[in-house]
C-alpha cells in the first residue's frame, strides 16, 4: 500500500493537484469524500460537517504524542465527535490497503506511522488570489466574494491550518522538514506539475522500499 498526502496553502491549487495526481496514478482519491462519509455516518448535513471541521477544533485538544490527545478545553459535542470520527475514517481508508491520495484533513500526521509520501503545495499570494477569483466567478453574482474578503479568508485559513499543525506535531509550522516534497504552483500549469509529482513519487516509493528491505 502506498499513500500520498497533500497539505496545502489555501488557494494554492492543492486540491486540484491531488485529484489530478490520483487520476494519473489510477489510485483512490479522498478529500470531500471523507466529509460525506462522516456526515452519513453521524446523520448530519455534509455542509454542517465541513463548516464545523473547518474551524479546526484540534485547537481544543492537548496533544500528548502524535495521534494521542486529551481534552484541555471542552469543544462542542459535535466538534469533538467529528474530529474523532474523521480520524477513524482516515485510519479505515489506510487499513483498506488500497493505494490512495488524501488531500488535507491532517492525514500526514494521522498516518505518520505508515510513512506516507507527504506533499505540501504553496503559491505566492497573487496566484492564490487569482485562483480564488476564478472560483468565485463560477458563482451567482450576489454570492461572489470580493478581493478584500478573499484575502481575509486566505490569511485566516492559513493561520488556522498552521496553528493546527503546531498543535498536532509540536513543531513550528514553518518547519517544512515534515514534508517529502514542496510544490510551488505560482504561475504553473497544475496538470504538468501533477505529472512531475507522480514521477517523483514513483522514485520516492521505490527508494523507500529498498531502504525498508535494508
Amino acid at each position: 500500500m502506498r499513500i500520498i498526502t497533500v497539505s496545502r496553502q489555501f488557494g494554492s491549487g492543492g486540491r486540484e493537484l491531488g485529484k489530478r495526481l490520483a487520476g494519473i496514478l489510477n489510485w483512490d482519491y479522498y478529500d470531500r469524500e471523507i466529509i460525506a462519509a462522516l456526515a452519513d455516518e453521524q446523520g448530519l448535513d455534509p455542509e454542517y460537517v465541513r463548516r464545523t471541521l473547518s474551524t479546526h477544533g484540534w485547537h481544543n485538544y492537548q496533544l500528548t504524542y502524535r495521534n494521542s490527545f486529551q481534552r484541555s478545553l471542552a469543544p462542542s459535542f459535535h466538534s469533538g465527535s467529528l474530529l474523532a470520527g474523521q480520524r477513524e475514517i482516515i485510519l479505515e481508508i489506510a487499513q483498506a490497503g488500497n493505494d490512495c491520495v488524501i488531500v488535507g484533513r491532517d492525514a500526514d500526521v494521522i498516518l505518520h506511522d505508515l510513512n506516507p509520501f507527504r506533499v505540501f503545495v504553496c503559491a505566492d499570494i497573487a496566484s492564490r488570489l487569482e485562483r480564488c477569483l476564478a472560483h468565485e466567478a463560477k458563482k451567482e453574482a450576489a454570492e461572489r466574494l470580493g478581493e478584500k474578503e478573499i484575502l481575509r479568508n486566505i490569511r485566516r485559513i492559513d493561520r488556522d491550518r498552521m496553528r493546527t499543525r503546531e498543535v498536532l506535531t509540536g513543531k513550528h509550522a514553518a518547519d517544512f522538514s515534515a514534508f517529502d516534497l514542496i510544490v510551488n504552483t505560482s504561475d504553473k500549469n497544475i496538470r504538468n506539475l501533477a505529472e512531475a509529482v507522480a514521477g517523483y513519487s514513483a522514485h520516492w516509493f521505490k527508494n523507500d522500499d529498498q531502504t525498508a528491505r535494508g
